[in-house]
């Protein structure tokens, strides 16, 4: 009787420390459910407004960038310093959220710069990208609006950011070139100047007057309101060619009515030289005879002026004689 009471006490007693064990492990777990779900909203509000913040400094950034003479009207250089802001601030703000989830960020620090040298082995293609476009706005070879040329690529820069350059053609597509190979090929700035050279080359026949010729060119070229006075516009004998004679066309005009100019240019001066009665000669083709020349048909090859007049109607030569007699 006895021994059966010492046993009923010693169950009662372990079933007291098991529910004690119990509702401390029950109330530490409670306490660190609290902890996480607080450090888990702090952490999203850390997140929320590291994403905020990150828009805000962007934005300061510019504004102030902005107020800087050498900086207020290159856009270049205000996008790619609030995009740089804008990283530092998603680093600090992940940094700051790690560490309010307990995560050791000192040892996280530890492992990336160990693994620095593989990262920069792995992704050194892209490290070069960021390093071009570094040195592009240092040197600033372009910046946003001007029309360049890269390795046959050409278009108006629309942004410089971290890794590429994009530009839109005169089609409007898209161009992405990497900064590594922008920094590493010929860059040809089309509008990096203020004025830009209309150059145009005309023929016309060997027995025209090249002095009136060039009178007639250099005058077509001083009377267009897009020409500058200084330097004069300029013509000269260039080429002797086949079947005619080159004299080539030049004319200074702002950048921006480059395109425009020479366009009008090439036409008022093929209608000046029309009205002037001086000939812009076609490419001559010579029949060549063959077989017997008492029998022999000669063949004519219409030109482009012929075949323009037959389509329309008009009289012309005979496009071919099947042979004589």
């Amino acid at each position: 009787m006895f021994n059966t009471a010492n046993s009923l006490t010693e169950v009662m007693v372990a079933g007291r420390r098991t529910i004690a064990i119990d509702a401390a492990l029950l109330t530490r777990l409670t306490d660190m459910a609290g902890s996480l779900a607080i450090n888990l909203v702090i952490a999203v509000t850390i997140l929320i407004a590291t994403v905020f913040l990150s828009r805000w400094a962007a934005k300061v950034t510019k504004r102030a960038l902005s107020r800087v003479r050498g900086f207020r009207e290159d856009q270049t250089v205000l996008a790619f310093a609030a995009q740089v802001v804008r990283v530092v601030v998603y680093v600090i703000g992940l940094i700051a959220v790690l560490q309010r989830l307990g995560v050791q960020t000192t040892s996280i620090i530890a492992v990336l710069g160990a693994a620095s040298l593989a990262v920069g082995l792995a992704l050194q293609g892209t490290l070069s990208n960021v390093a071009a476009g570094v040195v592009l706005l240092i040197l600033r070879p372009y910046k946003v609006g001007d029309v360049i040329d890269i390795g046959g690529a050409s278009g108006t820069v629309q942004r410089l950011d971290l890794f590429t350059t994009q530009m839109a053609n005169a089609n409007n597509h898209k161009i992405v070139v990497p900064n590594g190979k922008v920094l590493g090929d010929v860059i040809l700035n089309l509008s990096g100047q203020t004025t830009r050279r209309v150059e145009i080359n005309f023929t016309v026949g060997y027995g025209e007057d090249l002095k009136r010729t060039r009178a007639v060119l250099a005058a077509t070229a001083s009377d267009h309101a897009a020409v500058l006075p200084d330097p004069a516009p300029w013509t000269g004998v260039t080429g002797l060619l086949d079947s005619a004679v080159q004299v080539t066309l030049q004319a200074w005009v702002k950048s921006g009515d480059w395109w425009q100019t020479q366009a009008d240019l090439m036409q008022a001066g093929k209608e000046a030289l029309d009205a002037a009665g001086i000939e812009i000669p076609f490419p001559h083709q010579v029949a060549v005879p063959y077989g017997d020349e008492d029998v022999m048909p000669v063949v004519t090859v219409r030109t482009a002026a012929q075949k323009s007049q037959n389509r329309r109607g008009e009289p012309g030569p005979a496009d071919a004689t099947d042979g004589e007699d």
